[in-house]
């Protein structure tokens, strides 16, 4: 991917904001003091392109899954290694849980305020009925640093995991299962 842009980092809010989801994230990040680095890119909607954006903000970009139950009452936001593939089977029987397929767009959209692409783990910050039931991998939670999108899939953020763990997250009231 020679020609995929990725801006130089910035610590800086954006000068405008492309979606509310983006705009609730960074306004949290910044009611909280969380520093964080961030970068403005190409379509970083696969996991493919994230390399060269986590290389840029030197800290892989991690995978986020959004699933959910059979009837759709029941979701989980899965945060794990970016190289690491998605198995369901894997991921019920660590949870004891019954089988999970992937949430439709609809419901990311309407709960996370993302489209596909752009699902992030700050985006929790828009979920105010504590719907989504937060699970990360521990390699991740024992990491010095998260990189994840900032609700959009043209830009990206790094932070503090520290920061994620013990001040967005409670803020947000979510608290996460780890697995591993």
């Amino acid at each position: 991917m020679p020609d995929f842009y990725v801006s130089e980092p910035m610590a800086t809010l954006p000068a405008t904001y492309k979606s509310a989801a983006q705009q609730t994230i960074f306004e949290t990040l910044a009611q909280l003091g969380i520093p964080f680095l961030r970068v403005d890119t190409g379509d970083g909607t696969t996991m493919e392109a994230c390399v060269p954006i986590g290389a840029k903000l030197q800290n892989p970009v991690i995978k986020t899954v959004f699933v959910t139950n059979r009837q759709q009452t029941l979701f989980w936001l899965y945060v794990t290694d970016p190289d690491r593939p998605f198995v369901t089977k894997d991921f019920c029987g660590a949870l004891g849980i019954p089988r999970v397929s992937f949430a439709s767009e609809e419901h990311l959209v309407a709960m996370m305020g993302t489209p596909h692409g752009a699902t992030t783990v700050l985006a929790l910050a828009l979920d105010k009925e504590h719907r989504i039931q937060l699970v990360i991998d521990r390699a991740i939670a024992q990491a010095e640093y998260i990189s994840c999108t900032d609700g959009t899939n043209t830009g990206f953020v790094r932070l503090r995991v520290d920061d994620l763990l013990q001040r967005f997250l409670p803020h947000t009231g979510h608290t996460p299962l780890l697995l591993g």
